[in-house]
């Protein structure tokens, strides 16, 4: 095991939660509101997130249309946060985190909004998340404080899943795990980009995109508690020594896609659900198969690493994924869902 049992069981816990934070999140549909139109109820795009607004689908075949820009995209950020890292341009980077950070929590905490049970003034809903999230990303930017850092990043990755889940169908999905996990493999495993990207976050800008947990080891807190015994005992002050402490990382791609995947299954699922159980809740299950899928897979990574290593985790979450996926698919057919 590549960390203690109980960093470990944190990470996991941080990462499940941020899975169903992004289920309610996108079950709240921010992009789309209901309106009274001649006397019935009609669902249109949301005039107040116009400037975020994702392309409407309107047929399967516009999915693929979309794709192929979706993953020029990716390519495009990567290759720039790559050369951006490369030549140190701290402030550009930084703001470029700033301002990402800043939508995301916007868009998270708006869309809890929707799932509060009463109206909120259509001004306070856009005031609200903005008073909220600006302040917070500027902590977790330029202050770097442990808590609000791992705070935030249970509703960044909720936040830009809501952009990607609606240019999204199953089949571009699975096409977007394999390739991330083929990018992730060759940028951890052979490249070695990843580690050095990381490492350049941390170290130069002093954050990470993903969550973040230091630790001390056992051999170096039993060396504390002999030197604070044998200062005891002689009434002097101990040498300063330098203190290692260990890092336990999870990355933001390795929490985002399992939620992304999980919102796609979510919008295009649904089973007869018996008792007179609200439709929507039909879609929930096979989105509930995708995050058991994703975490059986991070467990295994977690459990079967092993130390000063360095593994992409995408192969293993995605293989969970195509595992939940696929039972819970088999379930439904034998109507045992």
């Amino acid at each position: 095991m590549k960390h203690n049992l109980k960093i470990t069981i944190i990470l996991l816990t941080m990462f499940v939660i941020t899975q169903f934070i992004g289920l309610a999140v996108l079950h709240a549909d921010v992009f789309h509101i209901e309106q009274e139109i001649n006397g019935t109820i009609h669902e249109v795009s949301n005039p107040q997130l116009a400037w975020i607004q994702p392309p409407e689908i309107e047929e399967d075949r516009d999915f693929f249309s979309v794709f192929p820009n979706l993953v020029i995209a990716f390519v495009i950020a990567i290759v720039l946060l790559f050369l951006l890292s490369k030549f140190e341009l701290k402030f550009i980077l930084k703001t470029w985190f700033f301002v990402v950070i800043c939508i995301a929590l916007f868009l998270c905490i708006y869309a809890f909004e929707k799932l509060i049970p009463f109206i909120i003034n259509p001004t306070l809903a856009v005031v609200i998340p903005i008073i909220i999230s600006i302040p917070l990303a500027f902590i977790k930017v330029y202050k770097r404080n442990f808590l609000i850092h791992n705070f935030t990043e249970l509703l960044i990755y909720p936040g830009i899943a809501l952009v990607f889940v609606p240019i999204l169908n199953i089949w571009t999905i699975f096409i977007l795990l394999i390739l991330i996990s083929g990018y992730d493999i060759w940028a951890v495993w052979h490249s070695g980009i990843m580690q050095k990207m990381a490492k350049y976050q941390i170290n130069k800008l002093k954050i990470f995109a993903g969550f973040f947990v230091p630790y001390i080891s056992k051999k170096m807190k039993s060396r504390i508690k002999k030197l604070k015994a044998m200062a005891k005992k002689t009434g002097k002050k101990p040498k300063s020594r330098k203190i290692k402490i260990n890092v336990a990382m999870l990355g933001g791609g390795d929490t985002i896609f399992p939620i992304i995947t999980a919102g796609v299954i979510l919008k295009t699922s649904s089973i007869n659900l018996p008792f007179g159980l609200p439709s929507f809740i039909g879609g929930f299950i096979p989105a509930l198969f995708v995050i058991a899928g994703a975490t059986l897979g991070l467990s295994y990574l977690f459990f079967c690493s092993e130390k000063k290593k360095f593994y992409p985790a995408m192969p293993f979450i995605t293989a969970g994924i195509f595992l939940g996926i696929i039972l819970s698919y088999i379930l439904t057919i034998f109507h045992i869902l």
